[in-house]
C-alpha cells in the first residue's frame, strides 16, 4: 500500500488514534501483504495478538515472507467465513475491502460476530468519486451508504470522517 493513501498518517498513529492499544487483539481482515498488520503488531505489543485475514492465498505467502513478528498470526479465509472465534477481537479493521465484497451484509455480519461486545470495527475505503487511481467509480461506495449497511449490521456507528480527498474512515462499535 503506498503512504500516500494515508495522506500525512503513519499506519500505527492511525490505528492508535482510532483506540487499538497494548495487549489488544487486532483483526486484518483483507490484510493484503500486511501493510496494517505490522503497524498493528507494533501497537499491540507482544502480548497482544493480530490475526492477518485474507482470501488470497499469495496475500498470506507474501506476508508470511515479510513478517518477523511472533504475534502475527496470517489466516486464508473465505470471504464471509473469518476462522478466528467469535467474540475473541478487541478491533477489526477493513481496509479498502468493503467496496469489493460481495454480500456486504453478511460479510459485515461476519467481522462482527468476531468481535467482543464494545469492540471496535474501523472502515477505511473509498470515496465514491471519479478518479485516475482506485477501483472504478461504479465498485465505489458512498460513505452515508456504507455507514448504513454497518448499522443493518447491527453496529453502532460512531464517527465518519474524511482520511484525505480519495479515502473515509468510519468507526463503529459492536
Amino acid at each position: 500500500m503506498r503512504k500516500d493513501r494515508l495522506g500525512d498518517k503513519r499506519p500505527g498513529e492511525l490505528l492508535k488514534e482510532a483506540g487499538l492499544k497494548k495487549g489488544m487483539v487486532f483483526a486484518d481482515i483483507g490484510c493484503g501483504p500486511g501493510f496494517f498488520s505490522m503497524a498493528a503488531s507494533r501497537v499491540v505489543g507482544e502480548k497482544g495478538i493480530v490475526y492477518a485475514v485474507d482470501t488470497q492465498e499469495e496475500m498470506i505467502a507474501e506476508l508470511k515472507k515479510r513478517i518477523a513478528e511472533k504475534n502475527i498470526l496470517p489466516l486464508k479465509s473465505e470471504e464471509n467465513s473469518v476462522p478466528v472465534d467469535g467474540a475473541a477481537v478487541d478491533f477489526a479493521l477493513l481496509a479498502y475491502v468493503l467496496h469489493e465484497t460481495e454480500v456486504k451484509g453478511v460479510f459485515l455480519k461476519e467481522a462482527k460476530r468476531i468481535l467482543k461486545d464494545g469492540g471496535t470495527l474501523l472502515v477505511i475505503d473509498w470515496e465514491k468519486i471519479v478518479e485516475d487511481h482506485g477501483p472504478p467509480f461504479e465498485e465505489r461506495i458512498f460513505r452515508e451508504d456504507a455507514a448504513a449497511l454497518l448499522k443493518e449490521a447491527g453496529f453502532t456507528v460512531k464517527t465518519v470522517s474524511s482520511l484525505n480527498p480519495s479515502h473515509y474512515l468510519i468507526k463503529a462499535e459492536k
